[in-house]
């Protein structure tokens, strides 16, 4: 799951490839192919013969990430209460694929909007799944609902890089996201299982109020 240059048994794409995941997640995508390169062991050339460009790296960046998340989420909604704790208790491991994920939002534009609604498509098919398997209740809205998850779960970490904005290291993060998860997973867990409010009154008068509100048969628990 971590992007790591110069992995053993690695083919050279692959290798630029993680190299330009730690290096744009650390310095944002104003790294030039030379860094990427000299962390990968490779020329500028070679980047440029397998990516053919610097947009053409990102992307390729952006569709490993992404699968990378849509698979450990997929895993973790659908899967045992112990592998949540197995990946909890990995989570430093994360953190490359994590800090470029908020690089990516930070850098805005074409491509940063196109990873943003690729993620949330990736939440609505997991998701999904998890109801299929009875680990996650029905939405009335399950593209709205993805959607507030994906937006919820990447804007505390991007409330952390604006407030850290200095740090250099991507083992600065690790340790921050470990703090993270250890301040942040009993309250998510206990809202997303037990709820906030006491009653419906809230949910039934905006039903009430909005014009044409998503269907969900009889609701009610």
């Amino acid at each position: 799951m971590e992007a790591s240059a110069g992995s053993a048994g690695q083919s050279t794409p692959d290798r630029i490839r993680d190299a330009a995941i730690l290096r744009f997640g650390r310095d944002g995508f104003s790294a030039g192919l030379r860094a990427v390169a000299a962390d990968a062991g490779v020329t500028a050339g070679l980047v440029v013969h397998h990516f053919g460009s610097k947009d053409g790296l990102r992307q390729a960046c952006d569709t490993y990430v992404l699968d990378l998340i849509r698979s450990e989420k997929l895993k973790a909604v659908t899967g045992s209460a112990a592998g949540m704790i197995a990946q909890l208790a990995a989570v430093e491991e994360y953190a490359p694929i994590a800090l470029y994920s908020l690089r990516s939002m930070q850098a805005g534009g074409e491509l940063a909007t196109a990873f943003m609604e690729q993620m949330v498509r990736d939440a609505e098919d997991y998701l999904a799944a998890a109801v299929e398997s009875g680990k996650v209740k029905p939405s009335r809205d399950p593209a709205a609902r993805a959607r507030y998850l994906v937006f919820q779960g990447m804007g505390s970490l991007m409330l952390w890089i604006s407030l850290h904005p200095g740090f250099r290291e991507i083992d600065d993060f690790r340790k921050e996201l470990r703090q993270i998860s250890n301040e942040t997973t009993l309250p998510a867990l206990e809202l997303f299982t037990d709820g906030l409010f006491t009653d419906r009154s809230m949910l039934d008068q905006y039903l009430m109020y909005v014009t044409d509100p998503p269907s969900h048969g009889d609701a009610r628990p």
